[in-house]
C-alpha cells in the first residue's frame, strides 16, 4: 500500500509539477512518515529575549526536560529585539517542520496583532503547541500612598482626577493594558508614565516618582515584603499563594478584571499535525515533572500544559480582550 501510494505520487508529480493536488498528496503522505522518524537532530527554541530573564529560564528548564524525553538536545536560542517581536518573526517565517519552534508570551501573539498594524507577522503564521506557564499580577502602590486597597485608591483617584501615575515596562505591554483596563472598569483617569524595561519602573516606583503599577508578582514581592509597596490587589481570578491575604481586583468589585501573564510553545505554521503533537505530548510531560514545577514556582510561575486546541482557545480569548481595550482607549504604539 505505501509502494503503491509512493508509485502515485511520484506519477502525479511527473504529470505536473505545479498541479495543487500533486502538492498536497505529498503532504499527506509525507507527514506521517517525517513525524515518525522526527525528532532526528537537535531542536531550536527561540526565546525572544536576553538570556537571563524569566522567559529565557523558563524556556531552559522546559527545554532541557523536553530535549531528555525526545531523545533530542533542545538548543535555545536568544533572539532578542522591539519587545520580542524579532525572535517571533523569525520562526513564522522558518520552515515549518518542527526543528524551530517558539516560546512565546501572551502580548507577541494576542496583543501585538491588534495593537502594531506593521507588525511583520499574523498570528495565522504561528501554530499552538502548548501553554507552558502562567504568570500573576499584583496592583502595587508606593508606600507613601494613603491607600490599603482598591476602593482607597481608587476614591484618590477621582479626588486627583488626571493626577495619579501608573507605571510599565513599555508603551502596549501587557502592564500598560492592564492599567487601561482599570481604568475603563472603575471609570477613573490616571496617567500611564511608561519606562524601558521593569526595572527602572520599578526602581521609579519604590522611590515614589510613580503611584502604582501592575507588576509580575515575582518582580514585587521583594518590595512588598520590606514594606516599601503596598500590594492593593491580585489580578487573577483567585488569590495568589504568595501573597494569600491580598484579595483580587475582581473580589474588590470588579468580576470581569483580569490581567495574566502566560507564556506559550508555538511552531511556524503548516508545521505537521503529527509533529505539533509529538512536541504538545513531551512538552506536557516536561511540564509534570516535580523538578520542573519547583524551577518555575522560583520564577513566580506555574506550570500550565494542556492540548493546542486549549492554547488557540485561550489565544482567541486574549485576543478578544485587549483589542478591545485597544480600540476603546485608543491606543497605539508608533
Amino acid at each position: 500500500m505505501k509502494l503503491a501510494a509512493q508509485s502515485l505520487l511520484q506519477r502525479l508529480v511527473r504529470g505536473s509539477r505545479t498541479s495543487w493536488l500533486a502538492a498536497g498528496l505529498a503532504c499527506m503522505l509525507a507527514a506521517p512518515a517525517f513525524a515518525q522518524t522526527f525528532p532526528n537532530k537537535p531542536i531550536r527554541l527561540v526565546v525572544p529575549f536576553a538570556a537571563g530573564g524569566p522567559a529565557d529560564v523558563l524556556g531552559r528548564v522546559v527545554g532541557e526536560s523536553m530535549g531528555r524525553s525526545l531523545g533530542q538536545s533542545i538548543l535555545v536560542d536568544n533572539k532578542a529585539g522591539a519587545a520580542g517581536t524579532i525572535g517571533v518573526d523569525s520562526v513564522a517565517k522558518s520552515a515549518p517542520d518542527g526543528y524551530t519552534i517558539a516560546l512565546v508570551p501572551v502580548g507577541n501573539i494576542a496583543v501585538n496583532p491588534s495593537l502594531m498594524p506593521s507588525l511583520p507577522y499574523k498570528q495565522s503564521d504561528l501554530a499552538p503547541i502548548a501553554m507552558l506557564a502562567t504568570a500573576e499580577n499584583v496592583l502595587v502602590v508606593n508606600a507613601s500612598v494613603p491607600a490599603k486597597n482598591l476602593a482607597d485608591l481608587l476614591k484618590l483617584a477621582n479626588q486627583k482626577a488626571g493626577q495619579l501615575t501608573f507605571a510599565s515596562p513599555g508603551a502596549g505591554s501587557q502592564a500598560h493594558l492592564a492599567g487601561e483596563l482599570l481604568q475603563l472598569e472603575a471609570n477613573v483617569k490616571m496617567i500611564h508614565v511608561p519606562y524601558r524595561g521593569v526595572s527602572p519602573a520599578m526602581t521609579d516606583l519604590v522611590g515614589g516618582q510613580v503611584t502604582m503599577m501592575i507588576a509580575q508578582v515575582q518582580s514585587a514581592l521583594p518590595y512588598i515584603k520590606s514594606g516599601k509597596l503596598h500590594a492593593i490587589g491580585v489580578a487573577s481570578p483567585k488569590r495568589s499563594p504568595l501573597l494569600p491575604d491580598v484579595p483580587t481586583i475582581a473580589e474588590q468589585g470588579f468580576p470581569k478584571f483580569e490581567a495574566i501573564s502566560w507564556y506559550a510553545l508555538m511552531a511556524p505554521a503548516n508545521t505537521p499535525r503529527d509533529v505539533v503533537r509529538k512536541l504538545n505530548q513531551h512538552a506536557n510531560t516536561a511540564l509534570s515533572e516535580t523538578t520542573v514545577n519547583e524551577k518555575l514556582s522560583g520564577l513566580g510561575m506555574k506550570a500550565t500544559g494542556g492540548t493546542p486546541e486549549q492554547l488557540a482557545s485561550a489565544i482567541q480569548s486574549e485576543s478578544v480582550r485587549w483589542s478591545d481595550v485597544i480600540r476603546k482607549r485608543n491606543i497605539t504604539v508608533d
